[in-house]
């Protein structure tokens, strides 16, 4: 089970995991075990998930969905398969609920009357202090 929110919550059963070797850290265990972790979601079968939030994830996840339509996640970072599914929620977690956060959109303003002087006086100042450099010429 994957928590995204206090609200969504996404089943395991809606998960697939696949296991193969790791080129990670393990000793002996490297060439004997599998504990490198797939992880794949698929985006659009999702039950718990809207429409509007499906759309969400495959516009801000689409370099990371394939054409399948399977998010995928990876971890091997860790020496025992229990510990890389773990990672591997942790972070299709993360991605799915930064994916899904409304960006507020930026309001234009006008640059403060106070800002534009001060930069024009700063300006101003370099200026003066570029002629006090200049060489004088006396007659």
């Amino acid at each position: 089970m994957v928590q995204l929110t206090e609200k969504i919550v996404i089943p395991e059963k809606e998960l697939i995991y696949r296991f193969s070797r790791s080129s990670g850290p393990g000793g002996q265990n490297v060439n004997k075990l599998n504990t490198r972790v797939t992880l794949l979601f698929h985006v659009a079968d999702s039950q718990t998930l809207t429409g509007e939030q499906k759309q969400r994830i495959a516009a801000n996840l689409s370099s990371r969905i394939s054409e399948d339509g399977f998010l995928t996640v990876v971890s091997q970072r860790h020496r025992t398969q229990n510990a890389n599914r773990i990672a591997a929620q942790r972070r299709l977690g993360e991605l799915l609920a930064s994916a899904l956060v409304i960006k507020r959109e930026r309001k234009k303003t006008a640059v403060p009357y106070s800002a534009r002087q001060r930069r024009l006086q700063h300006k101003r100042r370099r200026g003066e202090i570029k002629q006090m450099r200049k060489s004088v010429a006396f007659d």
